[in-house]
């Protein structure tokens, strides 16, 4: 889980680990939200700092147009997008792609705790072509 080649590896395994025991514990079927309370719980007692439906402002050509909440923000370094769906689609990775840019972040993890084994995506900004 822990790939040393990524940057903050060490973190993104510890709040995989946190999500793993939540998805032993409650497995698939619930709602997102309730996936995220327990999620909070484990990073709590996991000693890890975050912020919990964190607030952006979506601008475009330097207007504001929107607003949108991540799940989670770890360690002020780790974007975190939780879903609660039978299985991932592009369209979910490209989101989390989206608020990786729009929060100006370089890592997220993408987590869906729907499908009957626990998935994750470890989400990287892109690098923009010159």
């Amino acid at each position: 889980m822990i790939k040393n080649e990524y940057a903050d590896s060490e973190l993104t395994g510890k709040i995989i680990g946190c999500a793993m025991e939540v998805h032993k514990i409650l497995g698939n079927g619930f709602q997102e939200v309730i996936y995220q309370r327990a999620l909070a719980i484990e990073m709590n007692n996991a000693g890890l700092e975050y912020s919990r439906e964190h607030e952006m402002d979506i601008f475009y050509k330097g207007e504001k147009i929107g607003g949108r909440r991540v799940d989670f923000f770890v360690e002020g370094k780790i974007m975190v997008e939780l879903k609660a769906v039978i299985q991932l689609e592009d369209v979910h990775l490209a989101q989390a792609i989206n608020y990786l840019e729009a929060y100006k972040m370089q890592i997220g993890l993408l987590i869906n705790f729907g499908s009957q084994s626990l998935q994750f995506k470890r989400v990287m900004k892109p690098q923009r072509k010159s």
